[in-house]
């Protein structure tokens, strides 16, 4: 049975990692950045099943610890998209720079 190398594993999470913040510091539309940090909780998750499989075959630690980040996730995407509803509501943008600029 043929298996992918951990290199080759490693490389497409730091691929995604990086694209995720590239896209985290250079959107200004709230939406596009709760995408970019979901992106880069799911490339932490590779490697938490890649550590696990390749240097402990037989324990289920990282597929653990990769189930509680997507559950954490999970909880902070119904959260944030919450509170981006409501800022639309209240001032019609879902921008940062708008939202920096609000007065109350």
């Amino acid at each position: 049975m043929n298996t992918v190398p951990l290199s080759h594993i490693l490389f497409l999470s730091t691929a995604l990692f990086f694209i995720g913040m590239y896209g985290l510091f250079t959107r200004r539309n709230m939406i596009t950045m709760l995408m970019a940090i979901e992106l880069m909780l799911n490339s932490v998750n590779i490697n938490f099943v890649a550590f696990n499989k390749y240097l402990y075959p037989g324990k289920l630690d990282g597929l653990f610890f990769a189930l509680f980040i997507i559950t954490i996730a999970a909880a902070e995407a119904a959260v944030a998209i919450a509170i981006i509803i409501n800022l639309y509501r209240t001032h019609r943008s879902i921008d940062v720079d708008d939202a920096t600029d609000m007065k109350y």
